[in-house]
């Protein structure tokens, strides 16, 4: 079972991760492989011809596999992306957008993640990313 609950990872979330990195996304659920994050919607995500920026979605499905490594690590270690690959299926129209991420496989030191981005209104996938992580000890992590 995860060590956090959604509160408790939004925390988490919200304490390790930069500011300019946090754009007010939501924990909704975790469990022992992943989490399901929501980024509530902003004009400011709109790009031109009212699609979602593509900057944006990669910045939230990033947090979000980053969210799902935690859930699985706990405060034991902290999870830093070594590769990640996207892929853009279909345009983000305006609305909150919804993350599932999971980790897939955990190893030693590193941990492959995959997350798929919805519009929350809609169930068809608009990005899917994957990534592989490098799990750094917790210590280095900044105290509650």
């Amino acid at each position: 079972m995860s060590e956090f609950d959604a509160e408790q990872l939004q925390r988490f979330l919200h304490r390790t991760l930069p500011e300019i990195d946090q754009c007010g996304e939501v924990v909704e659920a975790v469990d022992d492989n992943g989490a399901r994050l929501r980024l509530p919607f902003r004009e400011a995500y709109m790009g031109p011809g009212q699609v979602f920026s593509g900057p944006t979605l990669l910045r939230f499905a990033d947090t979000a596999m980053y969210a799902a490594c935690q859930a699985m690590l706990g405060q034991s270690g902290i999870a830093v992306v070594s590769t990640m690959t996207l892929t853009f299926l279909r345009p983000g129209r305006a609305g909150d957008v919804v993350a599932d991420a999971r980790v897939l496989r955990r190893g030693k030191r590193l941990l492959n993640v995959e997350a798929e981005l919805s519009m929350a209104d809609a169930g068809d996938p608009i990005l899917r990313a994957s990534a592989t992580c490098a799990v750094l000890p917790g210590d280095i992590m900044p105290s509650a």
